[in-house]
Parts: C-alpha cells; structure tokens; sequence
C-alpha cells in the first residue's frame, strides 16, 4: 500500500511537471504612435517582430491593423493616468505569443515602412508571463521625425538653363508628420511651428540655404531656389521641430545643362 501512495504521488508530482511545462498562448498588443502626433495607421504600414532576446528565436511578427485613431482623444483630452489613448479602431498589431516560462523579449518595429523617408526601427523590451495577457493600448512605441517627399524637380531630370526663369527653379516637397497627419497653417500641426528649408549644392559644392513657406495646399511647401549656373546640383529638404526634436530629410539631384 505504501508503494502505491509512493507511485501515485510521484505521478501527481510528474504530472504537474509536465502541465507547468506546457506552452500558454499569451497575447500582447504593439502600437506604432508617432511623436507629438497620432498613430501610425495600417496604410502607412506599421511591420512588428517579436523575438526572445536571449535566442533571437522569431515568436510573433506581422503587420499592425486599424486607423490612426482619434484626435480629440489623443491631442486635446487632458492625459490622466490609466485613460486610453486608442480607440477600437486604432491600429495595433497582435502578437500571440506560446511560453512555458517567463521570456524576456525585444519588441522591433519598423514604420511608417510605407514610406521610406520617414522609416525608423525602433526597438523595446519587456519581459512576457505566460497567460498574462497586455492588452488595452499595450505596448506603445514612439516613432520620431517627418516624413519628407521632394516632389519637384524629379530625381537625375535634366534642365536647361535657358528654361530656368531669372536664376529661379520652383522646389516644392510634402511635409507630413510620421503618422501621415496634416501640416497646415493655423492647424493641429501648425506649419508655423516648423523650420523647412533647403539646403543647396553644386558640383559638391554647399551654394547657400533657403526657407520654404506654406502652400495654400495642406503638407505642400515651396520656394524659389537660386540657380548659380550650369553644373549637378543635390537639395536637401529638411523639416525641424525645434519645440518637439522632429527631423525629417529627403534629397535629390538633378543636372543645369
């Protein structure tokens, strides 16, 4: 009899072994907000790879869903601790997540990853508990910067000399904060606020800087850049944050022949 209690025991002891071993799904939600702005919504891309940080064993990765969220909400509502930022409708990614045991965990997310001039990589970690689930507005990760476009002159366009107008050519870019959200004068993201400029060069060669201003067309800057002469030029458009620490760039070329 005594040998049975014995084998029962060790049996049960086994048993719990094996079902404390056994992998719990664990889910844990990853959103992508940009800095002094809103989230980064599913069409500007938001990329999420969840990995053991010991191993580097790959546990979840995807893509995040769902809209930037609400304005209201996450700009002009007072923060108070444990209010939501996101809605139902804000983008998230959900990772479901197999552990037997603690994990220690690096969380990389990549975005806005449509757009490569505002892509950044940012990186964070936490520890995950099998079956403890973090949920609500989860784990939220800052993206920094602008997203900047040149959109005229064209990369490598050939231009005449005779066809620039008094030493003028017309610059214009797009200027976006990393969620995509409108730039406009007297708007939540008030252009006024910004420093764009244009940095010029020729054959190497730093010409000078220059200001743009504000369009009538909402993310639309322009000037009139000073052209020296013939020769391969490159401009860098660049947008500061002095207030917030955003930086955005873009670059081109082009030749005055």
């Amino acid at each position: 009899m005594m040998i049975k209690k014995i084998i029962i025991l060790a049996s049960l002891i086994l048993l719990c072994g094996i079902v404390s071993a056994v992998a719990q799904p664990t889910k844990v939600v990853i959103r992508a907000k940009a800095r002094d702005a809103k989230f980064v919504g599913a069409t500007l891309g938001v990329h999420v790879v969840v990995k053991n940080a010991l191993t580097g064993e790959v546990l979840a990765k995807g893509l995040a869903t769902g809209g930037s969220g609400n304005t209201k909400q996450i700009m002009y509502e007072p923060a108070v601790r444990g209010k939501a930022l996101a809605d139902s409708t804000t983008s998230k990614f959900e990772a479901v997540v197999d552990i037997s045991e603690p994990t220690f965990v690096d969380i990389e997310v990549v975005a806005p990853a449509n757009r490569r001039n505002g892509t950044k990589k940012v990186t964070t970690q936490t520890w995950l508990i099998p079956g403890k689930h973090i949920l609500g507005d989860g784990i939220i990760v800052e993206i920094p910067g602008f997203i900047v476009d040149v959109l005229s002159p064209t990369t490598q366009q050939y231009i005449t000399l005779a066809s620039i107008t008094n030493g003028r050519l017309s610059l214009k870019a797009s200027v976006t904060m990393a969620c995509g959200c409108v730039i406009s004068k007297d708007g939540t993201w008030n252009s006024e606020d910004y420093n764009v400029a244009a940095i010029i060069k020729r054959n190497g060669d730093r010409i000078t800087e220059v200001p743009l201003k504000i369009t009538d067309t909402n993310n639309i800057f322009e000037v009139m850049l000073p052209i020296a002469g013939k020769g391969d030029y490159e401009v860098q458009v660049y947008a500061y944050d002095p207030k917030e620490g955003n930086v955005g760039l873009d670059r081109i070329n082009f030749t005055v022949y």
